[in-house]
C-alpha cells in the first residue's frame, strides 16, 4: 500500500494529508520525528522532509503540492482542482514565499534573529489580502468553496493563527478568522491530525483516515 511518511505538526504535511483523506486513496501513515529521521525516509528522500508519498510502483513524491496534485489526480470529488491554475500558483507562490518568510521570524524570532513584530505586520499585511478576497469571491479565496489554494494555505495561516492567539482574536479580520475556524473545525481536519505513535521498523502502520 502507498505509505506518507509525515510529521503531524508541519504544515506542508498537513495540506498533504488533506489532499489525501479527500481523495480516498488507501494510505498508511509512518509518523517521524524531524530530529530523529529514519533511514527509510532518507532511502526514499535523501533531503529528509515531510510528507514523502511512496507509491506501490515505488515511485517517490516528495513535495507537498505534487503529493497534493497527485492525490486529486486519483479522484478529486470537491472539485479541488477545478480552480484557475494560475490564480492557484499565483496564492501559493506568495503563501510559501514571502508569508512563510514572515511566519517563521514571527514565530521563531531568536532562531531568525528578526523583529518578531516587524514580520508579524508583514504578515498580517498578506492577510488583509486575503480577506478581500474572501469577501469578492464569496467565502473561500478563488470560488465560494474551497479549493487547491484554501487548503494548501490554511495550515500555514493556523500556525500564525497560534503564534499569539490573543493577537490574532483582536487583529486579524473577522472573515478570515471565520474562513480559518471554518477549515480548522472540520472533520477532515480532525482526522488527518489524529496523533499516531512515532514510526518504527516492524509496526503496524495506522490508515489515514478519509471522512
Amino acid at each position: 500500500m502507498t505509505v506518507l511518511y509525515s510529521f503531524r505538526r508541519c504544515p506542508y504535511a498537513m495540506r498533504a494529508r488533506m489532499a489525501l483523506a479527500a481523495s480516498g486513496v488507501a494510505v498508511r501513515v509512518r509518523e517521524i520525528i524531524l530530529r530523529e529521521k529514519p533511514a527509510e525516509i532518507l532511502a526514499a528522500s535523501p533531503k529528509g522532509t515531510v510528507p514523502v508519498l511512496v507509491l506501490t510502483d515505488g515511485r517517490v513524491i516528495d513535495e507537498s503540492l505534487d503529493v497534493m496534485r497527485w492525490a486529486l489526480s486519483q479522484n478529486d470529488p470537491y472539485g479541488w482542482l477545478t480552480a484557475d491554475a494560475e490564480e492557484t500558483a499565483c496564492l501559493i507562490r506568495q503563501n510559501d514565499g514571502p508569508f512563510k518568510h514572515a511566519l517563521d521570524r514571527y514565530k521563531y524570532p531568536g532562531r531568525h534573529k528578526a523583529n518578531a513584530e516587524e514580520h508579524r505586520a508583514a504578515g498580517m499585511d498578506i492577510l488583509s489580502g486575503l480577506a478581500q478576497r474572501l469577501v469578492a469571491t464569496g467565502g473561500q479565496l478563488i470560488a465560494p468553496a474551497p479549493t487547491l489554494a484554501d487548503i494548501a494555505i490554511f495550515p500555514f495561516v493556523r500556525q500564525f493563527a497560534a503564534t499569539d492567539e490573543a493577537f490574532w482574536t483582536a487583529s486579524a479580520p473577522a472573515n478570515l478568522q471565520a474562513w480559518l475556524n471554518g477549515h480548522t473545525a472540520s472533520e477532515r481536519f480532525a482526522a488527518i491530525m489524529a496523533k499516531f505513535p512515532r514510526w518504527q521498523p516492524g509496526d503496524v502502520e495506522p490508515l489515514l483516515i478519509a471522512p
